[in-house]
C-alpha cells in the first residue's frame, strides 16, 4: 500500500498524501492529497493512477515519487 507522506509529481510539484480511502460504490482505493503550496486544495485520485508508471519524452517515470514521511 502507498505510504503517507510527501511525493513529487513528475512535473516537479510536491504533494502531501493525507489518506488512502475507498470509493463507496466501487470499493476502488483512492489517494487523498494536497499540493504543499495550497493545503486548502484537497484532491482525490485513484490509487492505481497515482502509483502508475508513465512515459514522458521517451523516459519511463513514476507519476508520483515518494520523498519523505
Amino acid at each position: 500500500m502507498l505510504k503517507i507522506g510527501t511525493y513529487q509529481h513528475f512535473k516537479g510539484n510536491y504533494y502531501q498524501v493525507l489518506h488512502i480511502a475507498r470509493h463507496s460504490e466501487t470499493e476502488e482505493y483512492m489517494v487523498v492529497y494536497h499540493p504543499l503550496e495550497n493545503k486548502e486544495d484537497i484532491w482525490l485520485r485513484p490509487l492505481a493512477m497515482f502509483d502508475e508508471i508513465i512515459e514522458r519524452d521517451g523516459k519511463t517515470l513514476k507519476r508520483f515519487s515518494f520523498v519523505r514521511p
